[in-house]
């Protein structure tokens, strides 16, 4: 390991501690979540804890989540609703659902959340069709070569003053290379320029280091 993970592991760490400490719900997902197997790309907890704030500043009533993995990220996020909202969360693999839900239940959530089962593009076409009301805030951690696809249907399902938050931009820095053929490096920069060209979006990405090593988040708000 280098210094410098040493040291972002440590920061981390120090602020975990104090500002985003684990309970047993959170403890539990991630505990059950490696025993299943599923991989290690959870949100870290002072990222959940970010997208939990990024909900309540919102006044979120109703959360879209394209990658669910074992629900940690959406335990945060559930925390954020009040009692009558609402979080459709999205995962292509069985399995990671089954673990999913139960990671939920344990945290008490579960009456919160919606837990689809799928391609996501093949789910969001028909969450579309139901006609749902907007979504206040979508969060979307999945495979990242369809990153442009989530974020359109992301504009499609929200409104004027929804929060899109756009997961693992920055891809150990590989985002910046313009040639690159890799499926998450294309991906991600078409949705970093969609956000830069669509005439309903404004955003921002941030870097950053961590227990998670070096990435970063795009933050989009739709303008209307």
């Amino acid at each position: 390991m280098s210094e410098s993970q040493t040291t972002w592991d440590a920061v981390d760490e120090y602020f975990t501690t104090r500002l985003a400490p684990a309970d047993e719900a959170l403890t539990a997902a991630l505990r059950d979540s490696e025993a299943a197997g599923l991989p290690p790309i959870a949100v870290s907890p002072t990222q959940g804890k970010l997208l939990q704030l990024l909900a309540e500043v919102q006044g979120a009533r109703r959360i879209l989540e394209v990658g669910t993995l074992g629900g940690y990220s959406t335990i945060w996020l559930a925390r954020a609703l009040p009692a009558d909202g609402r979080l459709v969360t999205l995962e292509y693999n069985p399995r990671h659902a089954e673990v999913a839900t139960r990671n939920l239940a344990r945290a008490g959530v579960d009456a919160l959340v919606d837990v689809r089962v799928g391609p996501a593009l093949d789910s969001l076409p028909r969450l579309a069709d139901e006609n749902p009301p907007p979504f206040d805030l979508v969060f979307i951690d999945a495979d990242k070569g369809n990153n442009p696809h989530y974020l359109e249907w992301a504009l499609r399902l929200t409104r004027a003053g929804s929060l899109i938050v756009l997961d693992n931009v920055v891809r150990g820095g590989r985002v910046v290379d313009p040639a690159g053929t890799a499926e998450d490096v294309r991906g991600t920069r078409a949705a970093i320029d969609l956000i830069a060209k669509h005439p309903r979006l404004t955003g921002t990405a941030i870097q950053t280091v961590g227990a998670k090593g070096y990435d970063g988040f795009a933050l989009a708000r739709v303008l209307a």
